[in-house]
């Protein structure tokens, strides 16, 4: 009787989820990714079905599947930072870019279940994904839930420090905390499969890279401020005013050399307009703000991110000995659907909350107002997915590496400052100190991945 009730509960909250996933993409811009589901016939096939194929269940086993899986993360994840960071730049509301985003997260989450996780023949060592939904395995269920709110909770304070921190800083201080705390919690409870000699000075490399991210941010900071104070005594910058007129020098487009003003408005990357411009643009005013704000959220997110690795990592291998003798281990699709459930239960409640109670002087927002909102939700719906299926691609690998290795995947900071430095032009016309602790910065943190790669062990 328990039996059955737990499995009636377990189908119902997956069938919940996938047709609220269906209806609200049945409008515009959503409604593209239904097109996603006809590419994708494995997710509607009744398991028996599939089952013929004789096929095992797919798992990532070789080592040299792990990178790969890695690197496909490592893309994914560096990425949609940009998309999210971008969309606040342009003036929309975290709050409705945030909602939007878990919404396709979640959505990776049951694409991922019902095709990686359904492939093949069900073993009793190794349950398919809507074979797990009935088993007792509550105490692996709550590891992978738990590892879904503190990253929900992360990626929150992230989407607020990007604001301050800039883009390229935040990304490298929460990785190298992420890396440090982390992996030492992945290397004991993987019982030391990653090579201790190459894995803890790789670690040692992003405490390094910590500490010059945020010297970066100190130095760039103290550069923007130089450059506004040549803007002192412009009354419209007090009032928070966009400027009408400008020298030469911060501005691009066609020019009256005679009365040395630009007639186009379009300010250079790193000058004094285009920092104004884009506080005025932007939905989370920064200027005026301590730094130290910036980096307390960065550095909450960087532990919160420590987490939940390890976290998923019990779920999957159960180390503690916490569930019934008899009852298999969480496959990884199936922790990864709890995980990312979890993670969009927290990330609604969350969001809703700020919506009416906002955050950092952030003006007050409503549901309605956010359902109204179509200004680049097709952007926080691609971050989405690609967040999504970035942290199944990690768990894939370090399910077979070893997930000390995967947090290689944390290299995600060198795609973000690409982006960042192409799409918002952070750092430009910084000073000599700015460029040398950057460039060091991201050095130390190249040299601390492939340190990191170099440590995988074999998951027997």
């Amino acid at each position: 009787m328990y039996r059955a009730i737990l499995q009636r509960f377990h189908l119902d909250l997956v069938g919940g989820i996938c047709i609220c996933i269906l209806l609200y993409t049945r409008d515009p811009p959503g409604s593209r990714l239904i097109g996603f589901f006809r590419c994708c016939p494995l997710i509607f096939l009744p398991s028996e079905r599939v089952h013929l194929s004789g096929l095992k269940m797919y798992l990532v086993e070789s080592k040299g599947g792990a990178i790969v899986c890695m690197l496909l993360s490592l893309f994914f994840l560096g990425t949609w930072p940009a998309l999210l960071t971008l969309l606040e730049r342009r003036g929309r509301l975290p709050q409705h870019t945030y909602l939007d985003y878990s919404i396709t997260n979640l959505l990776a989450a049951v694409i991922i279940a019902f095709t990686f996780g359904e492939i093949g023949k069900s073993k009793p060592e190794m349950p398919n994904f809507l074979t797990q939904l009935s088993q007792d395995n509550w105490p692996s269920v709550l590891f992978a839930m738990a590892g879904g709110v503190v990253l929900s909770i992360g990626n929150l304070s992230t989407q607020y420090a990007w604001a301050f921190v800039g883009l390229s800083v935040t990304e490298v201080i929460t990785s190298s905390i992420t890396v440090v705390i982390g992996t030492t919690l992945n290397y004991f409870l993987d019982d030391k499969i990653n090579k201790a000699e190459i894995l803890f000075p790789g670690v040692a490399c992003f405490l390094i890279a910590v500490c010059l991210g945020s010297a970066v941010h100190s130095s760039n900071a103290a550069d923007n401020k130089a450059k506004l104070s040549n803007l002192a005594s412009d009354q419209n910058l007090a009032a928070g005013m966009t400027r009408t007129s400008a020298s030469l020098e911060g501005f691009e487009g066609r020019k009256d050399p005679e009365n040395r003003i630009a007639t186009v408005e379009k300010a250079k990357f790193g000058t004094a307009d285009f920092l104004v411009e884009l506080e005025n643009r932007r939905s989370i005013k920064v200027f005026g703000k301590s730094i130290v704000i910036g980096l307390t959220i960065t550095f909450f997110a960087g532990v919160c991110f420590s987490l939940f690795s390890p976290a998923f990592n019990l779920a999957t291998n159960d180390q503690w000995h916490t569930l019934k003798k008899g009852v298999p281990k969480l496959v990884v699709y199936t922790a990864f659907f709890y995980f990312s459930v979890s993670c969009f239960v927290i990330a609604i409640i969350l969001n809703i909350i700020f919506l009416y109670r906002p955050v950092l002087k952030l003006p007050r927002s409503s549901l309605n107002a956010y359902l109204n909102d179509w200004n680049g939700r097709s952007w926080a719906l691609l971050a989405g997915l690609l967040c999504g299926f970035g942290n199944g691609l990690q768990f894939m690998g370090g399910q077979a590496a070893g997930y000390a290795a995967a947090d290689a995947v944390q290299a995600l900071p060198l795609v973000s400052t690409f982006w960042g430095i192409i799409l918002f032009g952070e750092y430009r016309r910084s000073s000599r100190r700015t460029y040398i602790l950057l460039v060091s910065m991201l050095s130390m943190f190249i040299a601390a991945v492939g340190i990191l790669m170099a440590s995988a062990g074999h998951r027997k």
